[in-house]
């Protein structure tokens, strides 16, 4: 999990180096350990792991071919661990051409595609490009990113839908912006995904967005679980609680991560990384006890004061 923005190039290769890496391997079919927490999507029930693998700033490495490689092992441990769901968008540089190169390079594994319309101009045509670059016959899953357009933009994706061009339609937003307007469109038009920030400082999806959720059955793509590395940052060095191991977690990143995807109303959430590891830790919060309300509560209240 990040506990920065960006990794240089050589820790990234150090990292590859220290888990025995081999690029040209397929990804393997499944892992030994017991298969991640999943939840439902309401609109179908199609069940989706609880943690997916977000692409915003670390997988914007251009056109360098090894920083891509680095790119497509993390996607192999994140599919060998059981990950499925990987979000990115037109806004995100180069990560979709990133992504589509590690799908090619990892033999196309079984990924729900998550990506986004992001334009005032020719949605129709930027879809098509963005699955160009993913080299997928269909996206799972497009959003109205951060609303931009949404009117416009979420017709062509019910119509896309219609036509069994795309499974699935959703609207987002980051940092807690206009929860109002994703409100009204939660409540207006027949969507499947909703996209929010929200993590165990930032709540404020708790009082309508989350449960708004629940009640008109939409599922929930949490996004900066970690405000970007800076929840980390601010817990480092101190002494992890004793309830930690009640919920099964040996670090505090994978507190705060727990904290999220416990809460019933979220299907999903996508923290970025850069780094096998830290896939590896994500994924173990798909797996072990899940903390029930009155510890969620505690889970907060200790993280506040700290």
């Amino acid at each position: 999990m990040p506990r920065s923005p960006i990794l240089s190039r050589r820790a990234l290769l150090g990292a590859l180096a220290a888990t025995g890496a081999a690029p040209l391997l397929p990804v393997p079919v499944a892992t030994a350990q017991a298969a991640p927490l999943t939840r439902p999507i309401p609109s179908t029930g199609e069940a989706l792991p609880v943690v997916g693998l977000g692409s915003w700033i670390t997988f914007n490495v251009g056109d360098d071919p090894q920083a891509r490689d680095d790119c497509a092992e993390v996607m192999r441990a994140f599919f060998a661990e059981g990950g499925r769901l990987i979000d990115s968008s037109p806004m995100y540089g180069s990560s979709q051409p990133v992504i589509g190169h590690g799908l090619a390079r990892l033999g196309r594994p079984p990924v729900f595609a998550a990506d986004k319309v992001w334009t005032s101009g020719d949605g129709p045509g930027q879809i098509e490009e963005s699955r160009r670059l993913w080299g997928v016959p269909r996206f799972d899953l497009l959003q109205v990113h951060n609303l931009l357009a949404w009117q416009v933009h979420l017709d062509t994706l019910f119509a896309m839908k219609a036509e069994g061009r795309l499974r699935y339609v959703g609207i987002t937003t980051s940092e807690g912006r206009r929860h109002g307007e994703i409100e009204q469109v939660m409540r207006s038009r027949p969507i499947d995904f909703v996209q929010i920030t929200y993590n165990i400082l930032d709540r404020e999806a708790e009082d309508r967005i989350l449960p708004l959720a629940q009640e008109r059955g939409i599922a929930v793509i949490v996004n900066r679980p970690f405000r970007q590395g800076e929840l980390i940052d601010d817990v480092a060095g101190e002494t992890l609680p004793g309830w930690a191991a009640e919920i099964g977690c040996g670090s505090w990143a994978q507190i705060l991560l727990k904290f999220v995807v416990s809460h019933p109303a979220v299907t999903c959430a996508i923290p970025a990384t850069t780094r096998i590891d830290h896939v590896r830790e994500n994924l173990g919060v798909a797996r072990g006890p899940m903390p029930d309300a009155a510890m969620r509560r505690r889970m907060a209240a200790d993280v506040e004061v700290l």
